[in-house]
């Protein structure tokens, strides 16, 4: 489909994962620790920080959760070393999660609050952590095939041009990867509500079938026990005001981006795919949420594309913006990656735009920095199934 070099320079970790990015995480493990993580992160040059409001009085699947996404974030292959900060009575104990994140092979450290003495002296310890990390570091980057990247894809703040432009354009290019053998991973369940039906059909085992139709019918469930009208937030306003008019047309054009490739699993949030090619992930539809869960699942990159635009990032994985409107490419160009409103004019095929993203996907993944990544973007959200005690 596209004529390109497939071999790519990455950094390879020692579990035989590849990153794009060489980040020191400094991850907290409860909101109590937060300020200092961050403020530790902030001192060093290559740390970024993944801060959350959970961790502790957190019961069942909801602390199992929390736990499981702090981990995997850690294990991302782009990241290179971690530190954790943790309080000292929190319920994830700091030294429990950075023995989890090691068994991906890479260094992490432990700074605790309490022990420490305090912020001042945990942030000047967790400095010096992160400073003889990086030392130990390779800094070098290798050849490796584009195949062993991990892509997740995502559109957010949609508009009538998402559906019939740019995720249309995504779509061509995942299939492309996935016949390459690329692990693609997308979600938001709650918008494939009302084209769940075609995504079964693309699935290609019961099991993948049952556990789309499954997460359809737990949110379906879900509004009825709480006697809400999912229609009252999705489509948002600002969906309505860019032209969707329900939940069905913003489905059908939210799909396009997986192109016409099989669906060969459905994972829980957070999970890692299990093999190559499309996966589906259960994920809430909020940007940062989702985009969290993708990263979690081992993606080195999320495409994200949107038709009213939005500034969101994401501690270590680029988010690279796609937009098919050529107003919003306009007005905030300082946060659009690639725009493809010469699809809407009638200037460019679908198959073209694709070519584009597909460099440009080459070109993150060798280094090149997104928008985001320019602009100090960050954002991490999170998902809590369960209250917080």
């Amino acid at each position: 489909m596209y004529n390109i070099n497939t071999q790519i320079r990455v950094f390879r970790r020692a579990n035989g994962s590849i990153g794009i990015r060489n980040h020191i995480l400094v991850i907290s493990t409860v909101a109590c620790a937060n300020f200092v993580a961050s403020s530790i992160a902030a001192r060093v040059p290559g740390a970024v920080a993944c801060t959350h409001p959970y961790g502790c009085d957190q019961i069942g699947e909801s602390a199992d959760l929390t736990l499981r996404v702090l981990t995997n974030i850690g294990q991302n292959a782009n990241v290179a070393a971690v530190l954790v900060v943790g309080l000292g009575c929190e319920q994830i104990s700091a030294e429990y999660l950075a023995k989890k994140i090691s068994l991906s092979k890479k260094q992490t450290k432990v700074v605790t609050i309490q022990e420490e003495g305090g912020t001042t002296k945990s942030i000047a310890r967790g400095i010096t952590y992160c400073n003889y990390m990086k030392s130990k570091m390779s800094q070098g980057r290798v050849i490796a095939s584009l195949n062993k990247l991990i892509v997740g894809i995502e559109c957010g703040g949609s508009d009538y041009t998402s559906g019939i432009a740019a995720n249309p354009a995504v779509g061509a290019v995942v299939d492309f990867l996935v016949s390459l053998g690329v692990r693609v991973l997308f979600g938001e369940t709650t918008e494939i509500i009302g084209a769940e039906h075609i995504l079964v059909k693309r699935a290609t085992s019961i099991k993948v079938k049952k556990f789309i139709l499954g997460k359809v019918q737990k949110i379906e469930e879900m509004a009825k026990k709480m006697k809400v009208d999912i229609r009252g937030s999705n489509p948002s306003p600002g969906n309505i005001h860019g032209g969707i008019s329900s939940i069905e047309e913003k489905s059908l054009g939210a799909i396009c981006k997986i192109g016409k490739s099989l669906i060969v699993d459905g994972i829980e949030f957070a999970d890692k795919p299990k093999m190559s090619g499309l996966s589906f992930m259960d994920t809430p539809g909020n940007d940062l949420a989702c985009t969290c869960g993708l990263v979690a699942g081992g993606a080195n990159m999320i495409l994200f594309t949107t038709g009213r635009g939005t500034p969101m990032g994401f501690s270590i994985a680029p988010v690279l913006k796609i937009t098919a409107n050529k107003d919003v490419a306009y007005k905030m160009a300082e946060n659009i990656d690639i725009n493809l409103s010469s699809i809407i004019l009638g200037k460019m095929s679908i198959n073209n735009a694709g070519k584009i993203i597909l460099d440009k996907i080459i070109a993150v993944a060798e280094d090149e920095k997104v928008k985001a990544e320019k602009l100090g973007h960050q954002e991490f959200g999170f998902h809590s199934i369960g209250p917080t005690l």
